[in-house]
């Protein structure tokens, strides 16, 4: 059996004016994978997301949704595949419920009231129902985004900025809704400049950079790049002759330290606290994504 979700091999986007989008990016995310896609501005994720949903063609390579082609069998990639676009795109002349019911139309599907109901519950849209959407906020009207991309049960989701201008309580409801479908076997792609949600929620997360995958792995494999601990406090003392044997940097009155482990953590506190050392602004931070998504972008 296929386990594989979507396959992306090859694929090269050059516009009229010669940009090249995409160069030559491949990847494969697989059925009911939580997958992160990150990199900055202009790396060409959205690029490569309006080519996997049919909206843009590439100039050469090929992508299969659920092993359809999207440009040879567009209608049945579409099927399996919900988009939520970055921006916010509605309908101001409709209600909530009038929106997910013509979306549900665009695929065929009639009389889905209890599914469109139970997303909008789930989204904390059911009070909304009935209401026009231009009376939505933004959180909300991003909420339904959401919700018209699910109307048709797709397999294969992607969520482009699905959290940008949303509040925190927001944010963690709509996050504990999209974990549920993924382990109900959704797959689930995520675009993110939230790299701590990334961190959290994708199995594996690939970085783009100028159209090139410049890294995939598990984000655990990613995080364990740089295992070290970064400690850092200030300090008005001269302190060298004590830290000779750490490797530290040391600029006006803030000194850093790059350590292997805890144990040398310990010993250099230690240190400070035998000679009765007056430090200030103690920070102990251990490797995160966003470090690992800096280092690799520069």
């Amino acid at each position: 059996m296929n386990s594989i979700a979507l396959d992306i091999q090859n694929v090269i986007k050059i516009y009229n004016n010669g940009f090249k989008a995409l160069d030559n990016v491949s990847f494969q995310v697989f059925k009911g994978e939580f997958f992160g896609l990150s990199g900055p501005n202009g790396a060409g994720k959205t690029t490569l997301i309006s080519s996997i949903a049919s909206l843009s063609n590439p100039t050469s390579g090929s992508i299969h949704v659920l092993g359809y082609d999207t440009q040879k069998d567009s209608n049945h990639s579409k099927m399996n595949l919900g988009v939520v676009p970055q921006e916010l795109v509605f309908d101001p002349f409709f209600t909530v419920k009038e929106v997910l019911s013509y979306q549900s139309g665009y695929y065929g599907i009639k009389n889905n009231d209890q599914w469109i109901e139970e997303i909008l519950e789930q989204l904390g849209l059911l009070s909304k129902i009935n209401d026009n959407t231009r009376s939505l906020s933004g959180g909300m009207k991003r909420r339904l985004m959401v919700a018209q991309a699910l109307v048709h049960k797709p397999p294969v989701i992607i969520l482009d900025e699905p959290t940008a201008g949303v509040d925190v309580e927001l944010r963690q409801s709509l996050w504990v809704f999209i974990k549920k479908l993924n382990q109900q076997g959704h797959t689930i792609i995520l675009t993110t400049h939230y790299l701590e949600e990334a961190e959290q929620l994708c199995d594996r997360i690939a970085f783009m950079k100028k159209g090139q995958l410049i890294a995939l792995d598990e984000t655990e494999k990613l995080l364990a790049v740089d295992e070290q601990i970064h400690v850092s406090f200030t300090c008005h003392e001269n302190i060298s002759p004590l830290i000779a044997h750490f490797n530290y940097q040391h600029e006006k009155n803030k000194w850093s330290f790059e350590l292997n482990n805890y144990a040398q953590v310990e010993h250099l506190l230690h240190i400070i606290n035998t000679n009765q050392v007056t430090i200030s602004n103690l920070g102990i931070m251990e490797k995160d994504l966003e470090q690992v998504f800096l280092s690799l972008i520069q």
